[in-house]
């Protein structure tokens, strides 16, 4: 507070750094750990870092200097043109869900401009991000057992040729 006025740090997407690697593993929120954990038994900062290296493009959104969140989109396979999205997050993504939800779309749209499909696995038990990722035009399908435990995930995709009505 400055002279009783509350300065509130401007939301932005930038492109991610190594540092926002290591700050948003030491703080992922439960839901995304409980995911990586699910999925493959990776470490927050691991699972970090794996989607960071792998990724074509890659942000963080950021409050202020705060990393929030990073998001990115990798190759499925060296051959053809689907994407991975991807993003894992601290809490500051759920105390700042609109203005996040405002600046990721371009970012998608970046993603969707590259590879011709995009497909990933989402935990069940993550209603926030089903919510997202609907919103964002992803379709997702019916909870199946993946991972290496088993658990409940639901494949999501977008495909470029799908017509309006398909999603």
């Amino acid at each position: 507070m400055d002279g009783g006025l509350v300065v509130r740090a401007e939301p932005r997407v930038v492109p991610a750094e190594f540092d926002h690697v290591l700050a948003i593993g030491g703080a992922l929120r439960e839901a995304d750990r409980a995911e990586v954990w699910a999925s493959g038994r990776y470490l927050p900062v691991e699972a970090v870092l794996q989607g960071y290296r792998a990724s074509t493009h890659v942000w963080t959104g950021l409050i202020g200097d705060e990393p929030i969140c990073m998001f990115g989109v990798a190759p499925v396979s060296l051959l053809g043109a689907a994407g991975r999205p991807w993003m894992l997050g601290t809490d500051g993504v759920e105390r700042h869900q609109v203005a996040f939800l405002r600046r990721c779309r371009p970012c998608v749209a970046a993603m969707r401009s590259v590879y011709d499909s995009l497909e990933n696995w989402v935990d069940e038990r993550n209603a926030t991000a089903h919510r997202w990722l609907r919103w964002l035009g992803f379709r997702l399908e019916d909870p199946q057992p993946w991972g290496v435990d088993g658990e409940l995930f639901r494949r999501f995709e977008w495909r470029r040729d799908w017509r309006r009505d398909d999603v």
